[in-house]
Order: C-alpha cells, then structure tokens, then sequence
C-alpha cells in the first residue's frame, strides 16, 4: 500500500512567511516615499495654480488686494467653490476634512506681494513657500517656515 502525503510541512511554511516578510519590509517604505512624494507634488501644482491666479487677478486690477480663495456666485474668475476653502485658507486635497487634509496652504497677500505657505500634515513630508518675488522653498520642519523664509534646512523646488 502506497501512502501519499499531502500539505505542507512547518519547514515549508515558514519559509514563505519569512519570504512575505522581506517582501514587505522593502515595499511599504517605497509605497509610503511614493505617497508622499505624490502629495508634495499635488501641493507644488495647487500653489502653483494659485500663483497663477493671484498674478491674474493683479492684472486685472492693478493690485492684489480683493483676492480670496473661496468663491461666490458673483466671483471675477475661476478661484474654489469648495466646502474647505477660505478667503485664505485652503485644505488638499481638494473637499477633504480638517483632520484627512495631507496639506493646508494658507495665503498672506497685501497690495503689493503675496506668500503662500503649505504645511504639510505628514511630518515626514515637506512643508513649502512660494512668494510673489519668486522665491521657493522646502523645509521637513514646519515650525521653520512663515510667510519670508523657511528657515534652516531648507531646499529649494
């Protein structure tokens, strides 16, 4: 009489476990790095389009003051009919809640210049600033960036 085995032994299974574990030890860092470098890019083109905006709006009346982030009905030009927007407060992505916001830009604008800062809520993200003069940066610390400078340790985008 011939007696087949049939499963797995313990020495089989722990070996794929052990497999399973690299495999995942290795591919969620890259995942998490992937998301957030999408998030920082989504935050770079918002502030970006807002830059555009805000220079539009300067076109079409000699000067930065009136502009606001949130619109109305009656609004000169394509600026957010979101529920999270303020005048110059504006939570991404896009409708998202205070608490699943990934980033929250906030404007400081007068008649003359403009500033646009974007704290990020992941800590292990950048924070970023964009002024009217040009002038770009990144900084992982959130505390180090106001509306001029994002202090040290900062980079350029």
């Amino acid at each position: 009489m011939s007696r087949s085995t049939q499963g797995f032994t313990l020495i089989e299974l722990m070996v794929v476990v052990v497999m399973i574990a690299i495999v995942a030890t290795i591919a969620i860092p890259s995942y998490q790095e992937y998301v957030r470098r999408s998030n920082l890019a989504a935050a770079q083109q918002e502030m970006q389009k807002i830059a555009a905006l805000l220079e539009r709006h300067r076109s079409r009346n000699f000067s930065y003051s009136g502009f606001a982030l949130k619109g109305t009905a009656d609004s000169k030009g394509p600026y957010y009919d979101v529920a999270n927007a303020s005048d110059t407060t504006l939570l991404l992505p896009l409708n998202s809640s205070s608490g699943s916001q990934k980033y929250t830009l906030d404007l400081s604008l007068n008649t003359q210049d403009w500033a646009i800062k974007a704290s990020s809520a992941d800590s292990n993200n950048y924070s970023l600033l964009l002024t009217s003069t040009g002038f770009r940066c990144k900084n992982k610390t959130t505390n180090n960036i106001d509306f001029t400078t994002c202090g040290t340790g900062s980079e350029t985008w």
